[in-house]
């Protein structure tokens, strides 16, 4: 069985010739960091996380009608052993340290989807003079996708947790970079 350029397994096409003639390590570093985050993509473990009513619908998404595990993701119930956050929910001034205590537990690389119009931008509950909700998780976390809705269907997630893959692959996202900005977060 031969296999086509735009079959989901192979390898995203990269010209590497004018870096070969340059530099033979900095092909091996491209190829090799394009293998890790093909291994990334294929193996997201988020956090088994829920806030508010959102969290109905992403326990909702891991079930057998929308089944996340044939894309690879499982549900952890640590952050020891996961790699994506998903804020599922409004969020209360009183919360923001355990979210930060558990984002500063999961291992790197890590990554953030803000779920629902209350974690994206503090919902129904964002009005002046409030003083309990946080207007938006990027207020405290660095967020790499948002999926609106008031909740939003599982459908929604599955097609975030989607994008989410993509932009790991193209590597949109820098790893060593998010890594440096989370340690200087957490000096603040």
């Amino acid at each position: 069985m031969a296999v086509d350029e735009r079959s989901p397994i192979c390898m995203p096409p990269n010209d590497h010739s004018a870096q070969l003639k340059e530099s033979p390590a900095i092909l091996g570093f491209a190829v090799l960091q394009d293998l890790l985050n093909l291994a990334r993509v294929n193996s997201l473990w988020p956090m088994t996380f829920g806030i508010a009513c959102c969290s109905i619908e992403m326990m909702a998404a891991g079930m057998a009608r929308f089944d996340l595990d044939r894309f690879g993701i499982i549900f952890r119930s640590t952050p020891r052993q996961s790699d994506v956050m998903i804020v599922a929910g409004t969020i209360s001034h009183k919360f923001v340290p355990t979210i930060k205590t558990l984002w500063e537990q999961m291992p790197g690389p890590k990554w953030v989807i803000a779920m629902g119009n209350c974690a994206i931008s503090g919902g129904p509950f964002a009005y002046e003079g409030q003083y309990a909700i946080v207007n938006g998780a990027d207020k405290i976390l660095p967020v790499d996708i948002y999926v609106p809705g008031c909740p939003p269907r599982p459908e929604g997630l599955i097609q975030g947790l989607l994008q989410l893959q993509k932009k790991i692959t193209k590597g949109t996202i820098d790893a060593n970079r998010r890594a440096e900005k989370a340690a200087r977060r957490a000096k603040k």
